[in-house]
C-alpha cells in the first residue's frame, strides 16, 4: 500500500511498464536510499561523507575535495583535476561506490563507479490506484500580507479540501547489481565499503518509512555471486576472478522466483516460491547469502531460517 517510485510526469503515479503493467523503480531511487542510510549510520566516520545530498550544490563538495587535496588555486590544471578526483574518492562514499560527474564548477573530472544497480522490476503486473482523501486542514494563500484575523475569517467558509494518494496494493520487486573489481581498484572501493553497501541495501527502507512508502522492505537475503577463478596458479586465478568466470545473466538465471499456483493476487512475499539452483553454479563462481545486515555472508549454503528458500 505504497508508492515505490512516483513518476512526476504522470502525476506521481507509480512507475509502470505500459506493455506488461509491471512496476519498476529507477536505479536513482535505490541509490538515494542507500546514500540516506550510509549518511545516517556512518555519519562522522572518515571517508563516509555523501556528495549527492538534497538541497545542496555539488560544486561545494567538489571545491571541498580540491581544497583538501591542496589544489584549489590551480583548478584547470590536469594534475589538479586528477588530485581533486582522487581526494573526492577518499572523502565521499558514494563517489567511490557509484561514481560521479564532477567536471562542473571547480572540476574534479569524472569517476566511473564500480557499483551499478539496475531498475527494480516487479515479478508480476501491479495495480496502481489513485485514491481520493479528505484533507482536513488546508494551506491556501488568502492574500498578500494576510493577518491572523484574515485567515480566521477565511476559515469560516473553507475548512477542508480533497486530495489524492497514489499506491500499489502489493508488488514484489527484484533489483540486480554489479560490482567491478577493476573499477574498484581505481576508486579505492574495498571490502569494508562492500560490507557497508550490503548493510545499507538490507536496511535502506527501515529508516525511510513515510505515508508514501508504506511497508516497503527488503524481504529476501541478498543473493551474492563471487568470482574466485579456477586456475591452480594464484596470480592467474586472481586475473580470472577480476574478469569474471561466467556471464552475469547466466548467474541471475540460477535464481527463480515464481508465484504459487494457488495464489491469484499476491499480497505478500510468502505468496511466492524461490528456487536457487546451487547444483548449476559455474566453476570459478561461489554463491552466497547474506540474511541480515549484520551477519556475515554464508557461502555455498542456504540460511536455515529462510524456509521459503528451497533448492534442488
Amino acid at each position: 500500500n505504497c508508492n515505490p517510485n512516483g513518476d512526476p510526469d504522470m502525476g506521481n503515479m507509480p512507475r509502470l511498464d505500459p506493455q506488461t503493467m509491471q512496476g519498476f523503480i529507477t536505479d536513482a531511487a535505490t541509490k538515494r536510499r542507500i546514500r540516506n542510510y550510509v549518511e545516517l549510520a556512518h555519519q562522522g566516520e572518515p571517508g563516509m561523507n555523501i556528495i549527492i545530498q538534497p538541497a545542496t550544490n555539488i560544486n561545494r563538495h567538489i571545491a571541498e575535495a580540491k581544497r583538501a587535496a591542496g589544489v584549489e588555486d590551480c583548478a584547470k590544471a590536469k594534475e589538479a583535476v586528477y588530485a581533486g578526483r582522487k581526494k573526492a574518492c577518499e572523502l565521499f562514499y558514494d563517489v567511490r561506490t557509484f561514481g560521479a560527474v564532477m567536471s562542473t564548477g571547480p572540476n574534479a573530472g569524472q569517476v566511473r563507479g564500480p557499483v551499478q544497480i539496475t531498475y527494480g522490476k516487479s515479478l508480476d503486473a501491479v495495480l496502481p490506484l489513485d485514491i481520493s482523501i479528505t484533507r482536513m486542514a488546508v494551506a491556501d494563500k488568502v492574500k498578500d500580507g494576510a493577518t491572523v484575523e484574515d485567515y480566521a475569517a477565511w476559515e469560516q467558509d473553507k475548512l477542508r479540501t480533497m486530495g489524492r494518494k497514489q499506491i500499489i496494493p502489493f508488488g514484489l520487486y527484484e533489483v540486480r547489481g554489479f560490482v567491478s573489481a577493476n573499477l574498484a581498484e581505481e576508486t579505492g572501493f574495498d571490502d569494508e565499503d562492500l560490507n557497508v553497501l550490503f548493510e545499507a541495501i538490507l536496511n535502506m527502507y527501515e529508516h525511510d518509512h513515510s505515508a508514501s512508502k508504506g511497508e516497503m522492505a527488503v524481504v529476501s537475503p541478498l543473493i551474492i555471486f563471487r568470482h574466485v577463478g579456477t586456475d591452480t596458479d594464484a596470480a592467474q586465478r586472481i586475473r580470472q576472478a577480476k574478469l569474471g568466470c561466467a556471464p552475469a545473466h547466466k548467474l541471475f538465471d540460477l535464481v527463480k522466483v515464481t508465484k504459487k499456483a494457488s495464489v491469484s493476487y499476491p499480497r505478500s512475499y510468502r505468496d511466492y516460491d524461490a528456487l536457487v539452483s546451487l547444483d548449476r553454479v559455474p566453476k570459478g563462481v561461489q554463491i552466497g547469502f547474506k540474511p541480515s545486515a549484520f551477519e556475515p555472508v554464508v557461502w555455498d549454503a542456504l540460511p536455515a531460517d529462510e524456509d521459503w528458500f528451497c533448492h534442488g
